[in-house]
């Protein structure tokens, strides 16, 4: 396994694509904060990086190497190496391979420009972020052999929690406002975790009274040091579901 783990990761950062992804990623870090006095500003600038580029890069590309890694993962199967180390090892190295690369494009201007806490749940949620888009794209790559519908169903899950999924949570929190429902919201929230890094974010940044009275109950929920556990161990489960399936589909698949 850590031979082909190796291989992958190696193969990747040395991609044209993940290069240019990090100077990208470098680029706008640094303007946001060069550029702002103010490092709240520059901050929430990075969130909306983090929270749109960031899974929509992660989710794309690996879909787009798993599938033009075809008939690589056939050669390794015609070697006495078990299927599921091969899929392990592949979803580590281009893990591996996006998270450095996040790490070296906005972690180091945050460890620079912000304080150490702030920067630290950055960074870790932008890499958990990463990792579980990912995941999505290994199970969405399974799913079909159909290269194009592969990539649809990829674009489509980063549309839904990147952006419809927030207004499907707006919409039932002004159809039921009349009601006590902020606590389903937040359960709601949970749900995707793209939400889950903004209100990890905006809860760092103190500026949750922006967000009214769900704001004082995500407060309640997440501000303190277990709820920073529960929003970290929610993440890593977005990690772990979405790649169990794409492997017991991968086990079972006949290539």
């Amino acid at each position: 396994m850590m031979r082909i783990l190796k291989y992958v990761a190696l193969d990747i950062l040395k991609t044209k694509i993940v290069i240019a992804y990090t100077i990208m990623l470098a680029l706008f870090s640094w303007s946001a904060f060069s550029l702002e006095d103010n490092t709240a500003k520059g901050l929430v600038t990075m969130l909306n990086i983090v929270l749109l580029t960031v899974p929509l890069v992660s989710v794309l590309f690996a879909t787009i190497y798993v599938y033009n890694s075809a008939e690589f993962i056939e050669l390794l199967l015609s070697h006495p190496v078990k299927r599921s180390m091969i899929w392990k090892a592949l979803f580590t190295g281009l893990s591996l391979s996006m998270t450095v690369a996040y790490i070296v494009g906005i972690g180091i201007p945050l460890l620079i420009f912000t304080d150490l806490g702030t920067a630290l749940i950055m960074i870790i949620s932008g890499s958990l972020l990463s990792v579980i888009f990912v995941a999505i794209a290994f199970l969405a790559s399974i799913l079909t052999r159909d290269k194009a519908k592969g990539i649809g169903i990829s674009i489509m899950l980063w549309l839904y929690f990147a952006l419809l999924f927030d207004g499907l949570v707006l919409f039932l929190f002004f159809q039921f406002s009349d009601y006590p429902i902020e606590k389903p919201i937040v359960i709601l929230s949970a749900l995707s975790p793209v939400d889950l890094c903004r209100i990890l974010m905006l809860l760092r940044l103190d500026v949750s009274a922006m967000m009214g009275y769900t704001g004082a109950i995500f407060q309640h929920f997440f501000g303190n040091s277990w709820g920073l556990l529960l929003s970290f161990s929610l993440l890593a489960l977005w990690v772990v579901v979405p790649f169990y399936f794409s492997l017991r589909k991968f086990n079972k698949r006949d290539l």
